[in-house]
C-alpha cells in the first residue's frame, strides 16, 4: 500500500512540475529540457532573473506574447529560462544582463541573435512575426471615427466646419441608441477617408443648448449639417447601406460598405462609351479608337483626375491586347495583400474601375427549352 501511494505521489508530483513549466503559453526551460522543447523550431527565449525589477516588469508582457502565438505552437515558441538557477545556460550564451532576449532562428542548431528592440507587445509580436512568417493572434483595439461633439465645440466642428456632418443626437440610457451604435460606428469607419465627411453624435442629455436648438424631442435624432449651411434630418432606415447611400447622394462621395470606393468610383460615362467602344472593336480598328479615346480624355483631365487613367489604359491596351487583364490581376493581388495605406487603396480601386470599363461582358445565349 505504501509503495502505492509512493507511486501515485510520484506521478502527481511529475504532473504539477509539467503543468508549472506549461502552464501558460511561455515554456518554462532549464539545462535538461532546453535541447529537446525548442529542437529546430524558431524561438524567442528570455534569460530572466526572479529577483530583477526589469524582469518584474516584463513578465504580464511576455506571458501576453506566448498567448499571442499559442495557436502556432508547431511553428514558433516563446520561452524563458530562469538564468540565475540555471546559470550554465546563460553562460553557453553569454548572458550578461537581465533581462536577455534571443532570437534562434533555427532552434539550437542556428546561433542566436539578440532582442534589441521595444519591450511592448507591439513590438515583441512583430518581431517574432517578422522572424517567423507566423503572425500573432493579437487583435488591435479599433479606433472610433465617430466624432464626440459638445454644446463648446459644435459650432467649430459642426455648423462652421464647412465640412458635411451627420450628427447623432442620442442619450446614454436610450435602447435604441445603444442598438443603432455599432452601425453608426461602421459609418464613421466607411466615411474615414473623406476630408469633406464628419460622423459625429452629442449626448443630448448632456449637450442640452445644441439639442434645444435643433429642435431635439427623441431619442436618437440624426441630422446632416451640409458644408453649405442647410440642415436636414435624416429619417431612412438606420442599416450601414442606408446611410451610406444617403451621405453619398448629399456630399458627392462614392463610397461602399468597410470604406472602399464603390464600383462607380473614378468613372466617366463619355469615356466608359470609347472604352466599351475599343473593347468591341476589331484589332484592325482598335488603334483608331485608342486615339480617340485618348483625344477626349486628355481635354477632361483639368476637370476630372480620373481622366488621366483613361489615357494611360488606352495606350497600354492598343500596344498589348493582354494589358487590361494582366493589370487588373496586378492591382487585384495588391489590394489585398493589405499593405497600401488609404490614399493608395482609393488610388488602385479607381484604376480598377476604370479597367472594368474596357472589358466587354460575353452575352451567354438562353438555353433552349427542350
Amino acid at each position: 500500500m505504501l509503495a502505492k501511494y509512493i507511486t501515485v505521489g510520484a506521478i502527481a508530483a511529475f504532473i504539477a512540475l509539467a503543468s508549472r513549466a506549461f502552464a501558460d503559453n511561455v515554456h518554462a526551460l532549464d539545462s535538461e529540457s532546453f535541447d529537446s522543447v525548442i529542437g529546430n523550431k524558431p524561438t524567442l527565449v528570455e534569460f530572466y532573473a526572479p529577483w530583477c525589477g526589469h524582469c518584474k516588469n516584463l513578465a504580464p508582457i511576455y506571458e501576453e506574447l506566448g498567448d499571442a502565438f499559442s495557436h502556432k505552437k508547431d511553428e514558433v515558441l516563446i520561452a524563458k529560462v530562469d538564468a540565475d538557477e540555471h546559470r550554465t545556460l546563460g553562460s553557453r550564451y553569454g548572458v550578461e544582463g537581465f533581462p536577455t532576449l534571443k532570437w534562434f532562428p533555427n532552434g539550437i542548431n542556428s546561433d542566436p541573435e539578440d532582442y534589441s528592440g521595444g519591450r511592448d507587445l507591439d513590438s515583441l509580436a512583430s518581431f517574432v512575426t517578422k522572424k517567423s512568417g507566423v503572425r500573432s493572434s493579437i487583435k488591435k483595439a479599433v479606433i472610433s471615427q465617430v466624432e464626440v461633439v459638445t454644446d463648446a465645440t459644435f459650432d467649430s466642428k459642426v455648423t462652421n466646419s464647412k465640412k458635411n456632418v451627420l450628427v447623432e443626437f442620442y442619450a446614454p440610457w436610450c435602447g435604441y441608441c445603444q442598438g443603432l451604435a455599432p452601425t453608426y460606428e461602421k459609418v464613421g469607419h466607411d466615411f474615414a477617408k473623406e476630408k469633406d465627411v464628419i460622423i459625429a453624435k452629442i449626448d443630448a442629455t448632456v449637450e442640452t443648448a445644441s439639442a434645444s436648438k435643433y429642435g431635439v424631442s427623441s431619442y436618437p435624432t440624426i441630422k446632416y449639417f451640409a458644408a453649405d449651411g442647410t440642415v436636414v434630418e435624416y429619417e431612412g432606415d438606420r442599416d450601414e447601406q442606408d446611410f451610406i447611400d444617403f451621405i453619398n447622394k448629399r456630399a458627392g462621395t462614392q463610397r461602399a460598405a468597410g470604406g472602399r470606393l464603390s464600383h462607380k468610383a473614378g468613372r466617366i460615362a463619355k469615356l466608359d462609351l470609347l472604352a466599351k467602344k475599343f473593347a468591341q472593336a476589331s484589332s484592325g480598328d482598335k488603334k483608331a479608337v485608342s486615339e480617340e479615346g485618348i483625344k477626349v480624355a486628355s481635354k477632361l483631365q483639368d476637370k476630372n483626375a480620373s481622366a488621366k487613367h483613361y489615357v494611360r489604359v488606352f495606350e497600354k491596351a492598343a500596344a498589348s491586347p493582354h494589358f487590361v487583364a494582366s493589370e487588373s490581376a496586378r492591382l487585384a493581388k495588391l489590394s489585398e495583400s493589405g499593405t497600401l495605406n488609404a490614399d493608395k487603396a482609393d488610388d488602385f480601386s479607381i484604376r480598377q474601375n476604370i479597367l472594368a470599363a474596357f472589358v466587354v461582358e460575353e452575352v451567354k445565349p438562353d438555353k433552349e427549352e427542350l
